[in-house]
């Protein structure tokens, strides 16, 4: 998570191109038993060979279940720093709005120094299982339990709000690449960068074995529903993330991205296995950035069909890491933006005049592969603020003289941020000093707005008699939905969220169908109390989600806006090959498509994708195969109040000279601009009938071989990119007469093996599959005793 409280600069670089993607080929493999198969939300990779309690989690029509009054997700991240133990404000778990939450992120564990999950050395100052705190109401330990600390009131109190999930989340700013000793000293360890990608880019299947089984091992131990990933971040954009981690992450952009999903799809296998021997279904989720400039190096995000939903952290989308004033975390774009319209966004034919630092267009981009249920828009619950705003309107979109950046921040020129009373929730620098930013909490904004110095400045070094300079006056912008304080005499802009923005934006996740909100973090929400005559950490922005959410129809829960052919063939389509970093742009991967299946695809055969709205509806191919955008949901010229729609369609055909025989493929060269992820709603016609395709996960469709509707499967089959697996022995095939099988064979459809002296047919095109072990459901059939 992009932590106020952890010393950080955030890349947020105007030119913005199309990310690519690698669209898995085949999917998730065999099905479960028809009851929980009906539970699996749709896009989802299932685990090959496991019986899935998805339905332990999930309805019959793949939403969540919350309770009958959380219709929407509100997912709050409750940090392990606020102990109370510094003299500073505490938020402890009994702080937390229970009845108004449905999740709860525990930010942070990390990556120790053996690719383990770990949050330090048990002992009365760890925060998380050793720390209690007397005289605290509500905080008394729970003594059946062997460990102390947040997790044992977050397990005492989840006994009381049994809806209630709990995830613990991995990594953040500061403990990507690294982690914080028990003296508070950071360790440069390597973390995610190091643990899923070794250095010369390949992927470390080692360490993140090492890491998942860990990761199992510890929500097992400690009553977690699920892990939640905060990596920042595997992209190919040199510079991006942590200054701290450059020198370790730069030597390995080129390998980031396949190993996080490399690192995705094992947590995932791993966790589907835990939970069919737990009888549970164990959640696995992301915080993801909303930036375009950082989804420009993610390829086209392909690991979100192992994650259950994904967090985007759709704020610090402006602040102090360079110059250009405005919202935090603004709603929709009003055409004003001046980092944009310095970089020429608006006025270059190819971005389609789309403005891309807003919430609306990150939603967008992962609505492209997505269902919208899956997808969760992030709230920050801080502020961000420049002093001394030239221009603008009440400082909005105006400028902030440039200064030296803070020491360690890896960056040259930053613009003049807040500071002192205006900067109460501040980092330091690797110095030491106050890192300029204008973080605050919701609840010491809101008392600078009315004009009052809180009992608690005392706490951050202020003296009791401190005096307010000039007045800040709440203004809004309504096409932005943002908010902010603007300081006339100081020349001090503050964005803020409060009631106004935070209504505005659960109606617009109520009207589009999505998943819900995250909050990052509860610990910055306010209340009035009224004897002090001062606003105190409370529950009124939490309550109002709650509020909104409580009577709202379900969320989305179908990825695709059209009926797509209920029938599924196994073609594999992937975008790969991708410029790294400052040369992706504009992107030209290559569309690959291969031919799984038994049949001949005859020239002229159409595919048939969505992708999303997020990218201009001018995407092209430079291969003959005519690609031709059919339908765009958003036609207007620009994005001010958001986009109108979900989808580009388009269109393309083989060439009528070209066939594509069974096993054997094509490559043409794709363009588009602005980042997109996974297109998804694949069709293929030929032969006078429409199929989509297996890659999809999409719910209720059957794998077939095309032209005979044979080989029905309710689930995809496996998919050959992912790691490949450690071959196991074959077993004697005695006397009969086809070959012995082998983890390491590809197999095509109506291939015949033997083992354990039985001879097997495949049914669909496998590797890895042992035999029988994944009974009817399975890609092999019994051909009975030889």
């Amino acid at each position: 998570m992009l932590s106020p409280t952890r010393a950080r600069a955030t890349l947020l670089a105007a030119g913005a191109a199309v990310a690519g993607l690698l669209m898995s080929s085949l999917a998730a493999g065999p099905s479960a038993a028809a009851d929980q198969t009906s539970c699996r939300p749709d896009g989802l990779y299932q685990t090959p060979g496991v019986d899935v309690p998805y339905c332990s989690v999930y309805d019959a029509d793949g939403r969540e279940k919350m309770g009958a009054d959380h219709k929407r997700r509100v997912i709050g991240y409750f940090t392990n720093w606020r102990t109370g133990k510094d003299g500073k404000d505490a938020y402890l778990v009994p702080d937390i709005p229970w009845d108004k939450v449905t999740h709860l992120n525990y930010a942070f564990a990390h990556v120790d120094g053996s690719n383990k999950l770990s949050v330090g050395p048990d002992s009365a100052d760890n925060a998380s299982t050793g720390m209690t705190w007397p005289g605290v109401a509500g905080a008394e330990m729970d003594p059946t339990l062997p460990y102390k600390g947040h997790f044992n009131l977050l397990t005492k109190y989840k006994k009381q709000h049994p809806n209630v999930k709990t995830l613990v989340s991995v990594g953040g700013w500061a403990e990507t690449g690294g982690y914080f000793g028990p003296d508070g000293k950071r360790v440069d360890s390597g973390g995610f960068y190091s643990m899923a990608t070794n250095a010369d880019g390949s992927v470390n299947q080692a360490g993140i074995n090492t890491f998942a089984d860990s990761a199992v091992d510890f929500i097992k131990k400690y009553g977690f529903n699920g892990v939640d990933i905060d990596y920042e971040y595997a992209t190919t954009m040199k510079d991006a993330g942590n200054p701290l981690d450059h020198t370790l992450s730069n030597g390995r952009r080129a390998g980031l991205v396949k190993g996080y999903d490399a690192l995705m799809k094992t947590l995932r296998e791993k966790l589907d296995r835990a939970g069919a021997a737990d009888g549970k279904h164990y959640l696995l989720t992301v915080a993801a950035p909303s930036s375009g400039y950082l989804l420009r190096g993610m390829e086209t995000y392909q690991m979100q069909k192992y994650l259950d939903y994904v967090n985007i952290m759709s704020y610090d989308l402006h602040g102090a890491w360079n110059e250009y004033v405005g919202p935090n975390a603004s709603l929709f774009d009003d055409g004003k933006d001046a980092e944009l319209a310095q970089a020429s966004v608006y006025s270059t034919s190819q971005y389609g005049g789309t403005g891309y630092l807003n919430t609306d267009w990150a939603y967008h981009y992962f609505r492209g592969s997505m269902p919208a249920g899956r997808i969760n828009i992030g709230l920050p619950y801080y502020t961000r603020g420049f002093k001394n705003v030239q221009g603008g309107t009440d400082g909005l979109w105006g400028k902030a003289a440039t200064t030296d950046c803070p020491a360690g921040a890896g960056l040259t020129k930053c613009g003049d941020g807040a500071v002192g009373i205006d900067n109460l929730w501040h980092d330091k620098d690797t110095n030491g000093k106050e890192s300029p930013a204008g973080s605050n909490p919701m609840w010491h904004a809101k008392n600078l707005e009315k004009g009052i110095v809180g009992d608690y400045v005392t706490d951050y070094g202020f003296p009791a008699n401190t005096q307010l300079t000039g007045t800040y006056v709440r203004k809004y912008d309504s096409t932005l939905v943002a908010p902010w304080l603007w300081n006339a005499q100081k020349k001090v802009f503050l964005s803020t969220e409060d009631e106004q923005s935070v209504k505005a934006k659960a109606d617009y996740v109520v009207d589009k169908g999505i998943g819900g909100t995250m909050i990052w973090e509860l610990a910055g929400d306010y209340q009035w109390n009224a004897a002090k005559g001062q606003y105190e950490t409370g529950s009124t922005l939490t309550t109002a989600m709650y509020d909104a959410f409580k009577a709202a129809t379900p969320y989305g829960a179908k990825r695709s806006t059209i009926d797509l052919p209920t029938q599924a063939v196994n073609i594999d389509v992937s975008f790969g090959q991708f410029p790294l970093g400052d040369s992706n742009y504009p992107i030209s991967p290559k569309l690959k498509i291969t031919n799984r299946t038994q049949a001949t695809l005859p020239g002229g055969t159409e595919f048939q994708f969505d992708y999303s709205t997020s990218a201009p509806a001018n995407a092209k191919d430079q291969s003959g195969f005519g690609t031709t955008i059919i339908r765009s949901d958003h036609t207007a010229a620009n994005n001010i109040g958001g986009l109108k729609g979900d989808y580009n369609r388009v269109s393309l055909k083989l060439p009528a000279w070209q066939t594509l025989a069974p096993g054997a493929s094509v490559e043409l060269d794709f363009v588009y601009y602005l980042p997109t992820s996974t297109p998804s709603n694949w069709t293929v016609t030929f032969g006078g009938k429409s199929y989509s395709l297996a890659g999809d996960l999409a719910r209720g469709t059957t794998v077939v071989e095309p032209g005979t509707g044979t080989n029905p499967t309710p689930t995809p089959t496996p998919d050959p990119t992912g790691p490949t697996p450690t071959p196991t022995p074959t077993q004697p095939g005695g006397s009969c007469p086809a070959p012995a099988w082998n983890a390491a064979t590809e197999y095509g459809g109506g291939s015949t093996v033997s083992h354990n002296n039985h001879q097997w047919k495949a049914s669909w095109w496998t590797k890895g599959e042992t035999p029988g072990s994944a009974g009817q459901w399975g890609a092999w059939k019994d051909l009975g005793a030889c």
